[in-house]
């Protein structure tokens, strides 16, 4: 019992820490609405968006690496999209403000189901996303995901179905030199 007292003590210690650390990695978990803009739909289903970056080349106002994602999102009627994307990733930092705005292209795979009754379609389509947002820093590794936005689509639906996203969360940057 006492090794988890000690190991408790030690995250929190590690994540509250003053010292300055460069973390280059991150996990995250947001909270997304999205749109497939499919006439005769419910609108906006909702579900978690998780994921993990690497930073791993690192300038003086910008780092590039790299983001891998899912998404279980649905609307508990009959639109449901549930997949994963990686791709490249650049984020900026601003000098004094603790603002990191971010951008991304990802692609990959996603389970969709979307219509009704005749119109009912579902299977693995490829999908592409084009995102950006901002991140705020508010203790030394941990982030509040103010805003994302993302746009992408299937296109191998056929039906012109455009995937929009708002999405926001935390991002807990991990110690990693």
């Amino acid at each position: 019992m006492k090794r988890i007292h000690l190991f408790a003590l030690l995250f929190l210690v590690s994540l509250f820490s003053i010292a300055p650390a460069r973390g280059q990695v991150g996990v995250y978990a947001n909270f997304s609405a999205t749109t497939l803009n499919v006439p005769n739909e419910t609108g906006w289903i909702y579900g978690p968006t998780f994921g993990i970056y690497d930073d791993r080349f690192h300038l003086p106002v910008v780092n590039f690496g790299v983001d891998a994602r899912g998404e279980v999102l649905g609307s508990g009627g009959s639109e449901q999209v549930y997949g994963g994307l990686v791709g490249p990733r650049a984020v900026f930092h601003l000098p004094v403000l603790p603002l990191h705005p971010y951008a991304e292209v990802l692609g990959g795979a996603a389970r969709v189901q979307v219509g009704q009754g005749s119109a009912l379609r579902r299977g693995t389509f490829l999908n592409y996303s084009v995102l950006g947002g901002l991140d705020l820093t508010f203790f030394p590794r941990l982030d509040w995901r103010v805003i994302e936005y993302s746009y992408g689509g299937f296109p191998g639906l056929n039906q012109g179905t455009n995937q929009q996203t708002v999405s926001m969360g935390l991002v807990f940057r991990l110690p990693i030199p």
